[in-house]
Order: C-alpha cells, then sequence, then structure tokens
C-alpha cells in the first residue's frame, strides 16, 4: 500500500515572548497524533513564533486547527505589540506539499481548515496564494496592509472567504493558504537606522525593481538596537541564498553599512542551503537547517 502524501504547515502565531504560552502552543500541535514537530522560530521584537510540522494531510489538519484552538484562546492583539505586521493570533496558515503531495492537495486541505477554523471560533479566514477562491489572487502584504489596528478602527476592507464580516475582537483574522516551499531569511545590519534598512529592502524585492521572487521590509529591532532586512526568498531557484546575500550586501554598502549576521526563519530545502559557507556570516545555515533532515531526525 502506497505511503500517504507528506504535508508541511508552517503557522506563524503573534506570540515571540512569553515562553510559558510558546510552548504551550507548540505542544497542542506535539500532541495531534501524526504530528511532527521540525522546528520552532520565535523573535521578541518581531513578537512572533514561527512554528514548523509535517505529517500525513489528515494529521496536519488536526494540528493547524488545535494550534489555532489555542492561539485564539491565549493570544489577545489588544495586548500585543512588534515588528512585524499583522493581523491574528495565529497570523498565516500555509500548506506546502512535501513527498508525494501536489498544491492541488494543499489547496484542498486550506480551504477546508479555514472553514473549519471560522466556524469553530467565529475568526474571519481570508485565503490566499493558490488557494485563492474565484480567480483572486492574494497577497499576504495586502492582507496586512494596516494590521490589527487598522481592521479594528475601520473593519475588514473586503468580505472574508468564511467566518463573520467583522474582525475578532482579539484574535483578529487569519490568512490560510497554500504553497510551494517559501524561505525567510533575515539580515541584520550594523546600524539602528531603520531608514537604512528600508532602503536595502527597496534595492532588492521584486516589487520595486529587485530581485525575482524575492519579498523584503527594512526594520528596527528594539532588543538588539539595528535594523533589518527581512525577507522572503519565494522560489530559490530562480534567487538564490547567496545571490539574494550579496546584493543586500551591496545595497548596504551603498548605504554605508554593512552585513553583520544572518538568520533563516524555519527551515529550507537542502537544495537551496548548497553551497553556502556558514563560516562565512554568523548565523548562515548548513545542512541541519533543511527540511530533509528533520524529516529524517522524525522518521529515525
Amino acid at each position: 500500500m502506497a505511503a500517504e502524501p507528506l504535508i508541511e504547515c508552517v503557522p506563524n502565531f503573534s506570540e515571540g515572548r512569553r515562553a510559558e504560552v510558546i510552548e504551550h502552543l507548540v505542544a497542542s500541535v506535539a500532541a495531534t497524533p501524526g504530528c511532527c514537530v521540525l522546528d520552532l522560530h520565535s523573535d521578541p521584537d518581531h513578537n512572533r513564533s514561527v512554528l514548523t510540522f509535517a505529517g500525513a494531510p489528515a494529521a496536519v489538519r488536526a494540528g493547524a486547527l488545535a494550534l489555532a484552538t489555542e492561539a485564539v484562546q491565549l493570544v489577545d492583539l489588544r495586548r500585543h505589540s512588534g515588528v512585524h505586521p499583522r493581523i491574528g493570533a495565529i497570523d498565516v496558515i500555509p500548506f506546502v506539499p512535501l513527498e508525494g503531495a501536489g498544491l492541488d492537495l494543499c489547496v484542498r486541505l486550506a480551504r477546508e481548515t479555514g472553514q473549519a477554523l471560522a466556524a469553530a471560533h467565529g475568526v474571519p479566514v481570508f485565503l490566499y496564494g493558490a488557494a485563492a477562491q474565484g480567480g483572486t489572487v492574494r497577497t499576504l502584504a495586502g492582507l496586512r496592509a494596516g494590521g490589527f489596528e487598522a481592521l479594528i478602527a475601520g473593519g475588514l476592507r473586503r468580505a472574508p472567504d468564511f467566518g463573520p464580516p467583522d474582525v475578532h475582537p482579539t484574535a483578529g483574522a487569519v490568512a490560510v493558504g497554500a504553497r510551494l516551499p517559501l524561505i525567510a531569511f533575515n539580515l541584520l545590519l550594523d546600524t539602528a537606522d531603520a531608514a537604512v534598512a528600508r532602503r536595502v529592502a527597496r534595492a532588492v524585492r521584486e516589487s520595486s525593481g529587485g530581485l525575482a521572487a524575492v519579498q523584503a521590509l527594512g526594520l528596527y529591532l528594539p532588543r538588539r538596537g539595528a535594523a533589518q532586512v527581512s525577507m522572503n526568498l519565494l522560489d530559490y531557484r530562480r534567487t538564490s541564498i547567496s545571490v539574494l546575500l550579496q546584493a543586500v550586501r551591496d545595497a548596504a554598502q551603498r548605504g554605508g553599512s554593512r552585513v553583520v549576521a544572518a538568520e533563516l526563519v524555519g527551515l529550507a530545502p537542502a537544495a537551496a542551503l548548497e553551497g553556502l559557507d556558514p563560516g562565512a556570516l554568523p548565523g548562515l545555515p548548513d545542512q541541519s537547517r533543511s527540511i530533509e533532515s528533520r524529516l529524517a531526525a522524525c522518521a529515525g
């Protein structure tokens, strides 16, 4: 009998400071039969955590719903602050195809999960990426514009795919989607000037004429007293991590700054990490941060 398809889920939830809450949220997934937790990345400046887990489709769907249930109860966005844009207590839930799976299966999972989440918790759900319905193209940047505060002040700008037409008073809204592997990659600069980081981000992101398949923001991290270029690499085959790193270095140098550390948020495909020299810059990842290595460890 053929093995079940393997799905990765990478939910981002709006808590990166309270260790006991983070541990409880991760435990809700770890306790779900068939789910294997592969990685956790929490950041107090972003006040956000990125959890990576995998399993068969039904198990991953159950794990995502278990996490959402706890996040809605434990995270109150009225008392939340952080430098990263967010609209929800559980902000985004993407499903990613791995072994034996295709994007169509992840689209189905996203729509089923979004519908169940909205029905259970009264949280409006927006589908994005490949899961967007009716030919719409929804990006996270578009959904998050203005953040939770804008939703509370002005209401939802568009009707959600599932759930009520009004934002949840404490949990906000959630984006649920399907996508191919994405690499979240941050670079720290030797300056506290966020304007420098914003100029670098503008130079490298695709939407402003930079590199293909790159999204980027420039942020100030108060707890580290430094500026950061926070990026998503949507397709490492179009732009590699090495090319992106060099482009950020060049843009930073033009602004009188330099890159001093790297940070991989979550995991990356093994092929995307090939050729990187972890000794060349603090924080550059090696193969231990690959999806494949963590899956192997889980299976072992």
